[in-house]
């Protein structure tokens, strides 16, 4: 990280003095597993990698851990028995499954003695079409987006030790939520394998908490949900509270805010017997680790009765209520409030099983629909929480999509699916004017229109005669404000429909903070705009504000503002629907938001990190179907790229190709340069190309195909070619 940070600033220093180093050429060995001769030349300031390769179609099978035996795709992993858990190592495929970060910082934080909510994903065994780490080509999948009522997200399945799949780890920690795995034992093959780690001394289970504690912090997510659900022996179980200390214990000292919790199975005894509750039975875990989970048939009375139990962690208790409503249950389905009610009523967390079941027992065309009014039944029983840091930027996208979108341009048409692209989501639902009720606003997600991805949010409403109005709240906010920020909102208004759309925001601490201005910006008054003398020129805030005030393709508006506060809290971010000037009547809208930002005006200013370093490795070529006597046969191609990037800057990368022959690049011409064709996106730096059509090379001449990694920072917006990574390879026929 040391050196690649290094390389960052002096790239940032020759770009600074507008130095262009001349044309030179290296070679040195691939430093990835089987290497290979590459060449490196310098360009424009921008350093290219070539590797240089001969077709053979000899096999070169992949780990099937990491990837899917049927499309060789990175996929996430489970571990199947205390053999493989202890056996476990990080190596190099690891990395594709790592999460981009921890969670975002929110208010409250999870320490807070509110009660919380816990959602346990459990759904048709795990590890659906969620596993392909970069996405897939998935129709109509299942999808969760109300993640401001959301404080844990479990990932269950009936695998010894079930990691997270890490798309749902970079979903839940973009909205400031945490993520927990699942160690299962169950029936007489779980006896024996808490028999073969609890029932010995300390080295035992000491060994199995140390990976567990490994595997959440190499993987970035936060915890483990214990479920041990099979008998144990008298020695067994008295080891328990041993190990659930210690596990906790070195969690909490590796992963920040790192949370043990345990499911209502087995008893102080050994006994497998389920309680419903928390009592003198099972108040041994409980007081051993961060929390408790409670089985599902409960009544009342067993609420009442944890009373005394829990003390002062009652927020630590997590009553289960299973969602498809299997057993005695108080509620469940669309009935489940009936459970959060009683829940609430005695103050504890809950933690809500398989809310999936919209999607798996309901018309998978209605889902959308379903999904909403599962959520608006609990919304008065589910505390949101704010997001506290900037910058703050959302084009609402779901991850996924019937189309590829990139600023208003379409880039591909079909199906998609890649929970990691998911962006923040606000705070859908419906809103009612104080009143006769007659204004109102309705918010949901929307596949048929996007600014940037696969979706956007849909906004409809009336504003009623008797208000000038109508505004709806999309996010909770907790945010120191810098002294100046820049707020951007790009949206499209259906039809004819002249309505004014504004932003709006909420500040606390009314006594100090101070608005000093607000101004909006354009692309014609921003480029004479300079806060300050600088030695780089601000590229990002040129790029940031190059589209506002603008008429944007597709019909889109953008508007940009800058805001310069002192001593202020941001509470809350509106969008304000307004009447035109000169209406008497009902004004019904129909708004779609492709993006809101929310920029720290000097993070603007700081030069943009390069992509360095760009290698290509594990490549593997395949024989295309064959085109008949018109033609040669084509190739596909598989290669794993790598590249040097501080994660910190950034929100994701796009992955390109061109494809040419010889030694000039298609991607800078000398002619008209090719337009780069999208792969895909990355989370980590790193990605898995696979079956890349690329024709065949001539008989003495090189094939080419150019590889671009570009970065998305996370104030959201394109960069410069000069600042994407790249490299090129070179292949050939074999010598006969």
């Amino acid at each position: 990280m040391e050196a690649a940070g290094a390389r960052t600033r002096a790239a940032a220093r020759r770009r600074g003095r507008r130095l262009r180093a001349p044309a030179t050429l290296k070679e040195q060995r691939d430093p990835q597993p089987g290497g290979r001769l590459l060449q490196r030349r310098i360009e424009e300031d921008q350093e290219e990698a070539v590797f240089r390769e001969v077709v053979s179609f000899t096999p070169d099978p992949l780990p099937v851990r990491y990837y899917d035996k049927d499309t060789t795709k990175p996929i996430s992993f489970y571990l199947s028995s205390l053999e493989e858990l202890l056996a476990w190592t990080p190596n190099m495929e690891d990395g594709f499954n790592v999460a981009l970060g921890p969670p975002e910082c929110r208010q409250p934080p999870l320490s807070s003695r509110r009660p919380r909510t816990l959602m346990c994903h459990d759904m048709m065994g795990g590890y659906l079409d969620d596993k392909f780490i970069q996405g897939s080509a998935t129709q109509n999948p299942y999808s969760f987006y109300h993640w401001q009522y959301i404080d844990i997200f479990v990932y269950f399945s009936h695998h010894t030790v079930t990691i997270p799949p890490v798309g749902w780890t970079n979903a839940a920690h973009r909205h400031g939520v945490c993520v927990l795995g699942t160690f299962i034992t169950e029936w007489k093959e779980g006896e024996r394998l808490c028999e073969a780690f609890l029932a010995g001394d300390e080295r035992s289970y000491q060994a199995v908490a140390r990976q567990l504690v490994l595997i959440a912090q190499f993987f970035r997510f936060d915890g483990w949900l214990i479920n041990i659900e099979n008998s144990l022996s008298l020695a067994a179980v008295g080891n328990v509270p041993h190990f659930l200390r210690y596990l906790t214990t070195q969690l909490h000292q590796q992963v920040p805010r790192g949370l043990v919790l345990w499911y209502d199975s087995v008893v102080s005894s050994g006994q497998l017997t389920w309680q419903d509750e928390l009592n003198e039975h099972n108040r041994v875990f409980f007081d051993s680790c961060d929390g408790f989970f409670t089985n599902y048939n409960w009544r009342e009375e067993h609420l009442e009765r944890m009373l005394g139990q829990a003390g002062e962690r009652l927020a630590d208790v997590y009553v289960g209520v299973d969602v498809f409503a299997r057993g005695n249950v108080v509620g469940g389905r669309f009935h489940t409030d009936k459970s959060l009610e009683l829940i609430r009523k005695h103050g504890f967390s809950v933690a809500l099983f398989a809310p999936g079941w919209v999607y798996e027992c309901l018309e998978k065309g209605d889902f959308f629909q379903n999904q909403d009014k599962f959520w608006s039944l609990l919304e008065r029983y589910l505390p949101t929480h704010s997001i506290c840091s900037l910058p703050f930027v959302t084009s609402f996208c779901l991850g996924m999509g019937t189309r590829r979108v990139c600023y208003g341009q379409e880039e591909a048409v079909g199906p998609w699916y890649h929970l990691s692209a998911q962006e923040i989501q606000p705070l859908f639902g419906e809103h009612r004017l104080e009143g006769d009720g007659r204004g109102w606003v309705k918010m949901h997600c929307c596949l048929e229109d996007a600014w940037n991805g696969g979706s956007s949010l849909l906004i409809r409403g009336l504003i009623p005669r008797e208000v000038g109005n109508v505004s709806v709240r999309l996010f909770s906010l907790q945010v120191p404000v810098p002294p100046k920020v820049f707020l951007s909102m790009v949206y499209k208004l259906e039809g004819a429909s002249a309505v004014g759309v504004a932003l709006e925001l909420t500040t606390g601490d009314a006594g100090s903070c101070h608005v000093g201005g607000i101004s909006v910006l354009s692309a014609e008054t921003s480029s004479r705009r300079s806060p300050r003398p600088l030695r780089v020129p601000p590229t990002k805030l040129a790029k940031w504000v190059g589209r506002c005030g603008q008429q944007l393709s597709g019909g889109w508006v953008q508007r940009c503002y800058e805001v310069n506060l002192r001593g202020c809290l941001l509470q809350a971010l509106f969008v304000n629907f307004s009447r035109p000037p000169g209406s008497q009547e009902e004004e019904n809208f129909v708004c779609r938001l492709g993006e809101i930002q929310v920029v720290d005006a000097n993070s603007l200013l700081t030069p943009l990190p390069q992509v360095q370093a760009v290698t290509v490795s594990q490549v593997r070529w395949q024989p295309a179907a064959s085109e008949g006597e018109s033609g040669p046969a084509g190739l596909r191609l598989s290669c794993t790229l790598h590249w040097a990037y501080l994660l910190p800057h950034v929100r994701c990368f796009r992955i390109h190709c061109c494809r040419g022959s010889g030694g000039d690049s298609p991607c800078r011409g000398p002619s008209e340069p090719e337009k780069p064709t999208l792969l895909g996106l990355a989370f980590v730096n790193r990605y898995r190309i696979v079956d890349l059509a690329v024709a065949p090379a001539e008989p003495g001449r090189d094939g080419r195909v150019e590889f671009l990694v570009e970065p998305i920072p996370k104030e959201g917006f394109l960069v410069p070619r000069a600042e994407w990574g790249r490299a090129a390879m070179l292949y050939s026929t074999p010598r006969t």
